[in-house]
């Protein structure tokens, strides 16, 4: 008698914890508490606390320990880059996604079926993090935040170079950039160096231990200085904030400010209308429409699931080109605070 082959699903199926792998007997990115978790990256949609066992990367680990306190699992385990882990009848691997320090797609492999999960990921090289690795494979499930044509993200440095010219512009005003505290804003103040600015830049309080981290990591960041330990209104200087602390009595301190706002979703006027943000600046830590498709064709897959975002559009376009897709819709994955 011929061997059924193997599905996608008798090793990675979808339950309402999340991605569940059965001869493995872990879970992906979890968005309740399980026995045994592999996470992607350290952003809390996809790194939750209380875990019996957490396998991830160790800057991943070293993130979750700062959100979370030295308890947040059970038990945890360093997941090196690119090195097979044998889990059960199972076989893993870490592979680079671009997205925040310490981000990584996983691959799943068992009786000659490999499916890669991609996490969240982002194609554009950024200084902060190593770059995306494409990983071929069976089946790919893929992230779909920007999963639309409409979703273009221009290029990072030109929107920095926007930010500077605006601070040349208007020596007068503090210009106040709204980023997330994990990874967008160390992005921001790294593309920032990297285009010249070698004045001190402000940060919020919320950012100090983040940004110290990615610092201890060796990401240059340059000389950053708490807003709590300055005086005067900083006109003329930059001042970097999480995004909810924008419209609070602390941003009023600064000269006439310029509000911007780093992220993907700034390529809908409306929704900078609807924040009130004068220079939106279109800095995505996710794929965007090309990229994704790109991603699919690199990697060879037959088959394609979608996850959180766009799912739609990217399932049409794949099965267009002769792949199967499906759209998994699974919940708990948005970005923390809309801020992709």
């Amino acid at each position: 008698m011929t061997a059924r082959r193997k599905r996608p699903e008798d090793l990675l199926l979808p339950t309402p914890q999340g991605l569940f792998c059965p001869p493995g007997g872990f879970f992906i990115d979890p968005v309740r508490s399980v026995d045994r978790a592999l996470v992607t990256h350290g952003h809390s949609d996809h790194a939750r606390a209380g875990h019996g066992a957490v396998l991830a990367t160790a800057q991943t680990l070293a993130i979750m320990a700062a959100r979370y306190g030295d308890n947040f699992a059970g038990r945890t385990e360093v997941a090196d880059l690119r090195a097979p882990i044998r889990i059960g009848d199972v076989t893993v691997s870490f592979h680079p996604a671009g997205h925040v320090l310490g981000s990584a797609q996983i691959a799943v492999e068992h009786d000659g079926l490999k499916i890669v999960v991609t996490g969240d990921y982002k194609r554009e090289s950024d200084p902060t993090c190593l770059g995306f690795e494409t990983v071929a494979c069976d089946v790919l499930i893929t992230e779909a935040t920007f999963g639309l044509p409409v979703f273009r993200h221009p290029a990072s440095r030109g929107e920095i170079a926007r930010l500077l010219n605006s601070l040349a512009l208007f020596p007068d005003r503090t210009h106040l950039v709204g980023a997330y505290a994990l990874g967008k804003a160390q992005r921001v103040i790294a593309l920032l160096r990297e285009a010249g600015h070698e004045r001190p830049i402000y940060i919020h309080g919320a950012l100090e231990a983040l940004c110290a981290f990615y610092e201890a990591e060796g990401v240059a960041l340059g000389p950053l200085v708490p807003v709590r330990e300055t005086e005067g209104d900083l006109a003329g200087e930059i001042v970097v904030a999480p995004p909810g602390a924008m419209t609070d009595i602390w941003s009023r301190r600064f000269a006439d400010p310029v509000t911007a706002f780093a992220s993907g979703w700034m390529r809908v006027r409306a929704r900078a209308r609807q924040r009130g943000v004068e220079l939106p600046l279109v800095i995505s830590d996710h794929a965007d429409w090309d990229d994704l498709c790109t991603t699919v064709l690199e990697t060879g897959c037959s088959e394609l699931w979608v996850t959180h975002g766009q799912e739609d559009a990217l399932v049409h376009w794949a099965q267009t080109r002769g792949i199967a897709a499906r759209p998994l819709r699974l919940v708990g994955y948005e970005d923390e605070g809309g801020e992709a």
